[in-house]
């Protein structure tokens, strides 16, 4: 039996690297499936899988194909809500270590609104995330001063951030760092710059960042593969479609502010346990606000998603 890291999954066929660098197609055992997890697929990229080589062609020594028998145990995944009714949902990719959010003040402006929504997504994923400011090569002094802004705010929450401007050479041999031997997702609204830092990090990988996060956007749908993409410093970049739905699945209205680092920490003092910090008398976090100890940009972030109720992800 050997271990390997699914690095493709085109629904039916998985792409596999083994400890040794080879690269075998396969298909899973018939009765696979994830325990406890209602899926359409139990299998997802960035899974570590146990597999077996079913047939070997002498000639070449390729592996024609492999057989997948067990997952290991996922640290996290990213999933989206299936077209399959008879399932709860479809993951997108599992194991991933961490996330870059690329942000610009201008061209286009990235609001605090959608900077929250998407860390509050990624904690519900367990996921890391780095913020990436990205294009400083063009803010003047006002952009500077909600650049400055920014970095407080979401430093004051633990958030790692890189400034970073590929026409100056700012912030690249940084990011292409914390990229090393990491599975990486990289998000952020159309014309950030996605692609042009990460074709200047690994010139010729040729990847469709503007595919991956423009899905979020345009509201575009795909059901075609998705694939892990190699970095030569040992890393990966996950290109996945069905991004669009990252974070947007069934959370209920009670556990938004759990994905709130300060408002969760801060809710422990709230006189009633089931406190929604919007109406209730005695509430920590409320209070907080008005003493500047939240910013009141994180707590209208937090109003906001609790109006809408939208909802991130089943409870598995």
């Amino acid at each position: 039996m050997k271990k390997g890291l699914v690095i493709k999954s085109t629904g039916s066929w998985y792409l596999v690297k083994d400890e040794e660098g080879n690269r075998v197609e396969c298909k899973i055992k018939g009765n696979l499936r994830i325990r406890g997890i209602k899926t359409t697929n139990p299998v997802a990229v960035g899974d570590m899988v146990s597999f077996d080589l079913l047939k070997i062609h002498h000639e070449s020594g390729h592996a024609v194909p492999g057989l997948i028998y067990a997952v290991e145990e996922r640290k996290n995944y990213i999933i989206r809500k299936s077209q399959n009714l008879s399932k709860q949902a479809h993951i997108i990719a599992a194991n991933i270590d961490q996330a870059f959010l690329v942000v610009t003040v201008i061209q286009p402006v990235t609001t605090t609104t959608f900077i929250d929504r998407y860390l509050a997504s990624a904690e519900a994923y367990r996921i890391p995330v780095i913020l990436v400011i990205n294009k400083t090569d063009v803010y003047g002094e006002e952009e500077m001063q909600v650049l400055e802004e920014w970095t407080e705010l979401y430093s004051s929450l633990g958030y790692p951030f890189v400034q970073c401007s590929v026409t100056r050479g700012i912030g690249l041999i940084e990011l292409s760092g914390l990229m090393k031997d990491k599975i990486s997702v990289i998000n952020g609204h159309s014309g950030v710059g996605k692609s042009t830092i990460i074709n200047a990090i690994q010139p010729g990988l040729n990847l469709r960042i503007g595919s991956i996060s423009d899905y979020h956007e345009k509201g575009k749908h795909t059901t075609t593969h998705t694939e892990l993409f190699e970095l030569s410093n040992g890393g990966y970049i996950i290109d996945t479609p069905g991004i669009k739905a990252y974070g947007m699945l069934e959370m209920e209205a009670w556990e938004i502010s759990h994905y709130f680092r300060e408002i969760f920490k801060i809710s422990s003092a709230c006189q009633y346990n089931n406190c929604s910090h919007t109406h209730e008398p005695g509430c920590a976090v409320k209070d907080a606000v008005e003493s500047g100890e939240i910013f009141y940009s994180r707590y209208i972030s937090y109003l906001s998603l609790l109006e809408e109720d939208q909802k991130y992800r089943p409870a598995y």
